[in-house]
């Protein structure tokens, strides 16, 4: 599998989210969402996890940059799709683990998955918010159940960190899920599909959110960099 360097970011040059899924069926590896905040501001620690790891397209920017280094058939892989594809593909034959969001809202994702795949080994869950010892608790929890995917939703990039944390003591195939549990109950809801299809699922958050102006403010700078072919 290609990939192309953005800003020192290496980013896969998948062009599905069954790609994606083939692809990681064969390693153990950390699934890491590539968009023009991380290609702006990732520092040189995250970069070195993303490289030495998967990152793939979840965003406009991101996939406009695979274009414009050659890559046409750049398509956007959002994550808080490609969670439920791997789930959807292997959870006939492979284990899982989840960790983030709150207790209310990991509840209600493992309830919710039993129903909808029966049969789903799920060797464990826990809350994003870790107290003292949780960690650990975890840790142990890994090596004794030995899951084959391990969810982490907790934002970025804590659970970048945390995954690459967890992957030294039980390698896995690990993916960063933000607020896709949050999506996938009804708490928080998802973009309109006119917004998702058109890549600007941001600007939906932007004008529900109008506080988060400050980040989007580094796609203007993105899109400029990307014009002049610094990125």
């Amino acid at each position: 599998m290609n990939s192309y360097l953005l800003n020192g970011l290496h980013t896969y040059t998948f062009t599905s989210k069954e790609d994606v899924v083939s692809y990681v069926q064969s390693k153990n590896t950390i699934l890491v969402a590539v968009n023009a905040e991380k290609i702006m501001r990732s520092d040189e620690k995250l970069k070195a996890l993303i490289n030495q790891n998967t990152g793939y397209a979840d965003g406009l920017g991101a996939v406009m940059a695979l274009r414009k280094k050659g890559f046409k058939q750049a398509k956007k892989i959002p994550g808080v799709e490609l969670w439920l594809e791997i789930v959807k593909t292997l959870n006939h034959y492979r284990s899982f683990y989840f960790i983030g969001s709150t207790s209310e809202v990991i509840e209600a994702t493992v309830t919710k998955l039993k129903t909808e795949f029966p049969g789903i080994n799920i060797k464990g869950y826990r809350n994003g918010f870790l107290k003292e010892g949780d960690l650990e608790k975890i840790k142990n929890e890994l090596i004794l159940h030995k899951p084959q995917i391990v969810f982490v939703a907790m934002g970025s990039p804590k659970q970048e960190y945390l995954m690459q944390e967890l992957f030294t003591i039980h390698p896995a195939i690990y993916q960063g899920l933000g607020g896709s549990f949050d999506v996938y109950t009804g708490h928080i809801k998802r973009a309109p599909a006119v917004f998702v299809k058109l890549g600007l699922e941001w600007f939906y958050r932007l004008l529900k959110q109008p506080a988060r102006i400050g980040r989007q403010l580094i796609l203007v700078k993105f899109f400029w960099k990307l014009m002049i072919g610094k990125i």
